[in-house]
């Protein structure tokens, strides 16, 4: 038989551990990492939106290092060779804004990536980009591995991982588009492609709602998994996630499929937000609304 000890913390300590750990308790975001910041676009055009511009800031500004993963483009070729990826042409785009250590980083071959010459690259990052394309290609590439584990570890370093389309999608939990026989299938029959990486946890995210006209197609998603957050992103619009909190930024809107809400028979089960807008995942309310004036940043300097 145990003897459990009678003997019991004085009051004063006794409360301030029990403050302690509900202060740790209410700060751990449910949802976004709890350090370093997210920038999910919508895919298309980032020209004049401040959305590069927001994520090499978040970075550390032009000097910081960033790393672009260009695997969602592809790991294989219509005859089944393995795709090549030339580095100056991955990071143009970046350079043009002025960065002076962006890399790029790809393979794929998962052993490969589960390597730490390989991973070795992340250790030091302060940010990472994930392009767009198909976003199955880059969990072939990266799930359960060590590359992975030091993507987590840019953020615990308090730094900032960004993506678009693809990109976008794969930073969320349940992998939206995950089928390898074509991106119109919303829900992939593939039980290895159903999940992100969960940068964003507790979320399925789309991207090109509006030229697509996806508005509506995370709702089977939503019915499935009730406990989600749906998050639909316009193209040249992203989320700058910070805890359990997004900011819009961009030219457009983004769509909420929030399963908790109680929406009037003749409304679709969603919301949409503007840029300006800042909304709480964890109390799943609007804390701002914004202009839904563009306001494009600036590149800075740290």
């Amino acid at each position: 038989m145990q003897i459990q000890s009678t003997k019991r913390l004085p009051f004063h300590l006794a409360l301030t551990a029990a403050l302690t750990l509900g202060s740790l308790c209410a700060q751990t975001p449910e949802y976004g990492p709890e350090k370093g910041t997210l920038v999910i676009q919508g895919g298309g055009s980032a020209a004049g939106t401040g959305i590069m511009e927001t994520f090499v800031n978040k970075a550390g500004g032009p000097n910081a290092k960033i790393v672009v993963i260009p695997t969602a483009g592809g790991n294989r070729n219509p005859d089944g060779s393995i795709k090549a990826y030339e580095e100056d042409k991955v990071v143009a785009v970046w350079k043009k804004l002025g960065l002076t250590n962006v890399h790029m980083l790809h393979t794929a071959d998962p052993k490969v990536a589960d390597t730490e010459e390989f991973a070795s690259v992340l250790k030091d990052a302060s940010g990472v980009w994930f392009d767009g394309g198909r976003q199955w290609n880059v969990v072939d590439s990266y799930a359960n591995t060590r590359t992975l584990a030091e993507f987590r570890k840019v953020l615990q370093r308090g730094g900032v991982i960004g993506g678009s389309s693809a990109g976008a999608t794969i930073q969320g939990d349940y992998l939206v588009r995950g089928a390898v026989a074509g991106s119109e299938i919303v829900m992939t029959p593939e039980p290895q492609h159903e999940r992100g990486f969960a940068f964003l946890r507790k979320s399925a995210i789309d991207q090109h709602i509006n030229t697509r006209n996806r508005w509506d197609d995370i709702i089977p998603v939503i019915k499935k998994y009730p406990e989600m957050l749906g998050i639909g992103i316009s193209e040249g619009t992203a989320i700058v996630v910070t805890g359990d909190r997004f900011e819009v930024i961009g030219k457009w809107k983004v769509a909420i499929h929030d399963n908790t809400r109680a929406y009037e028979p003749w409304e679709k089960p969603y919301y949409v937000l503007s840029p300006g807008d800042v909304y709480n995942m964890k109390t799943r309310k609007i804390e701002k609304y914004g202009t839904g004036v563009l306001m494009p940043a600036t590149i800075s300097a740290k």
